[in-house]
């Protein structure tokens, strides 16, 4: 009878330790590939839908400009939109995906901090995502050109301004 409770007992254990050390972060463990996205132009806003960007997590938006598109990344985390500029201008890249609490470039894997752009590791560790400004209109994230240009300046220079 004691054998069979130690047995028991240590099946049990195994068990949980099992699930206990899976856990349960599915969203966390699999990589968000991000929506694209067409901004609205009026004068010189742009917008894009929030509940794009509640229904995707991670959306990608591009702004032409007389020197051709660039692009922007929104994306949902800890009850705030954050809205980034979307290049790794080392490798040339224009896509990112969130990993949990992580942006990864979609091409040469630096990643780099949600909260604040800041790179964490990799290759193009010292070209933050600067932020975009914006408002929320009538549903929509509304964003100035001006501090989308910005934004896109400030990524294409090491370290933030």
């Amino acid at each position: 009878m004691h054998k069979k409770i130690v047995i028991g007992t240590l099946l049990i254990f195994i068990t949980l330790s099992t699930v206990a050390c899976s856990g349960n972060n599915s969203q966390d463990a699999t990589p968000i590939k991000a929506t694209w996205v067409t901004a609205q132009i009026t004068g010189d806003t742009a917008s894009i839908p929030a509940s794009e960007v509640a229904n995707n997590r991670l959306v990608h938006f591009k702004l032409a400009t007389p020197g051709g598109d660039i692009a922007f990344m929104a994306y949902d985390l800890e009850e705030k939109t954050h809205v980034r500029s979307n290049i790794c201008p080392p490798c040339r890249s224009m896509g990112f995906s969130l990993e949990g609490d992580t942006l990864v470039c979609d091409t040469c894997a630096t990643t780099f901090e949600t909260m604040t752009g800041e790179g964490i590791e990799g290759a193009c560790v010292d070209f933050p995502k600067a932020p975009v400004s914006y408002q929320l209109v009538d549903g929509n994230i509304v964003m100035a050109g001006g501090d989308l240009i910005a934004a896109h300046q400030n990524t294409l220079s090491p370290g933030l301004p």
